[in-house]
């Protein structure tokens, strides 16, 4: 399973990035979510998305700001980030799910894609 993340780059706060991940086609019926590792920090769970679209799960550090969305036509993960942070600087990665249901829960993805890293400058 290839996944691509892309979108990344330097940012003043409050500021936008609009992330994006192509994903195969193995992945279509597969929930998809974001996480992100900060340096020195564990990799922790940012937003997720059902295979279908519909439902959606945010960390409470992002919800309110960011978006995640899918086009499975175009085999394409989004996630917009809004009003961003200093303290939302991390490398985030793009990764396809065991399951077609949202979970927040790391174990559950299998498939991890490269990362593209979000600097926030204060």
């Amino acid at each position: 399973v290839q996944l691509q993340a892309s979108g990344g780059g330097l940012v003043q706060a409050g500021g936008s990035l609009r992330l994006s991940c192509s994903f195969g086609r193995t992945s279509l019926n597969n929930a998809l979510g974001w996480f992100r590792q900060a340096p020195g920090k564990e990799r922790e769970f940012v937003a997720t998305i059902a295979w279908r679209g519909g439902d959606t799960n945010y960390a409470d550090s992002v919800k309110g700001r960011f978006t995640i969305s899918r086009d499975n036509a175009a085999r394409t993960l989004y996630l917009q980030m809004n009003e961003l942070e200093p303290e939302d600087t991390a490398v985030y990665y793009c990764a396809v799910s065991l399951y077609s249901a949202p979970s927040s829960r790391r174990e559950y993805y299998r498939y991890w894609g490269q990362g593209t890293l979000v600097t926030v400058s204060s």
